[in-house]
């Protein structure tokens, strides 16, 4: 009967994603499978499987870890006599009916979004924000030359899955905790870029195969993970000493990236943002009517790169949004080499415009 229950905490009552840790923690906290039973039915020590265990248990001094195992101790925890959920523990955060629970999070999901949250939290001076009874968590970066820069939003449940991961740890706990990119984190969004590198440029790697040339070293990605191509651009300066590209341009790419990133959290639809940018007068404007959330973020970032229009917005699209380098750009649409960056600098001014014309709206003002 014990083995049967860790076998179930693996296979079914929790994602495949929760570390084999967790697991041995679940089983022995929940179901009550004792340590020598756990160490006989995965071939380890009794020593081992004590010692992954208090290591979990002295990880609950995070909120965010605490939450989690918490959550996840009651979806395979028997709830027949202990009534429900909700009067398990007062003091706990009590999600609202459409939140997303942690054990609904597949290992796809969280790849996906890890890899665009751990990438935000590898620039410089970013943490990520959440509150207590928020059912999403912010990340934002501050320079020490102005306000704190909102550059990414997350589901609490995700954010939690990476917590449980030791992908982010909390620097400040409180109402209000801040978490920070861990060495893990950095390992993993280090695989997760490879694999998107692989994935792009795989097709041409094939091709390369096919026409019989000789295989070449890996290509080394053009910008690391702790800064975007923006940000690297923008620590340029030309010869009489000013930047390149003014904080303000900086603010309205990045404003982009924000709705960008909000338009991926809604429904997993098909999204092709190409359109915009092959089709002259694509994508319509950044109206909405009533539309919110996820919905009005997606047609913010229509009515954009509507407004720059095919080649400015093609270019804003590969730097502000999929943070691709300006020479890979350049390669893909058949630019000149070193033009990118001065179409980009045309972007960002047009785009700062668009965004002044909005008001309040455009989040440009103050």
């Amino acid at each position: 009967m014990l083995v049967r229950a860790t076998e179930d905490i693996g296979a079914r009552s929790v994602p495949s994603w929760v570390p084999h840790g967790a697991k041995l923690y679940l089983a022995h906290t929940e179901q009550g499978s004792s340590i020598r039973a756990l160490a006989r039915q995965h071939g380890c020590h009794a020593s081992t499987v004590l010692r992954r265990i208090r290591q979990y248990e002295t990880r609950r001094d995070d909120p965010m870890v605490d939450e989690a195992l918490r959550r996840l101790g009651c979806r395979i925890a028997t709830r027949d006599e202990t009534g429900p959920l909700e009067q398990e523990t007062a003091m706990s955060v009590q999600p609202k009916a459409e939140a997303i629970d942690i054990g609904e999070v597949t290992e796809a999901q969280l790849m996906a979004e890890a890899g665009r949250i751990l990438r935000r939290l590898a620039e410089a001076g970013a943490v990520l924000a959440v509150a207590a009874q928020m059912e999403k968590a912010v990340v934002v970066r501050a320079d020490g030359a102005s306000d704190p820069t909102r550059t990414a939003v997350v589901d609490r449940a995700v954010a939690e899955a990476m917590a449980l991961k030791g992908w982010i740890a909390c620097d400040v706990p409180g109402r209000l905790a801040r978490y920070h990119i861990t060495k893990a984190g950095r390992a993993a969004l280090g695989g997760l870029l490879a694999k998107d590198e692989n994935r792009a440029s795989g097709f041409a790697d094939a091709q390369a195969s096919f026409a019989g040339r000789a295989e070449t070293a890996p290509r080394r990605l053009r910008y690391s993970a702790n800064e975007s191509p923006l940000l690297a651009l923008a620590r340029r300066r030309d010869r009489d000493g000013t930047r390149f590209i003014p904080e303000d341009l900086v603010r309205a790419g990045e404003r982009l990236r924000e709705d960008f990133e909000l338009s991926q959290m809604g429904p997993r639809v098909t999204q092709d943002w190409s359109r915009f940018l092959t089709t002259p007068g694509g994508g319509g404007s950044a109206g909405g009517g009533h539309a919110r959330g996820f919905e009005a973020a997606r047609r913010r970032v229509e009515g954009a790169l509507h407004d720059l229009g095919p080649g400015l917005g093609d270019i804003a699209l590969r730097c502000c949004c999929h943070l691709e380098g300006l020479e890979r750009a350049e390669k893909r649409m058949g630019w000149s080499a070193r033009s990118g960056k001065i179409v980009l600098r045309i972007a960002l001014q047009r785009l700062k415009r668009h965004y002044e014309g909005l008001g309040e709206a455009g989040g440009m003002i103050g």
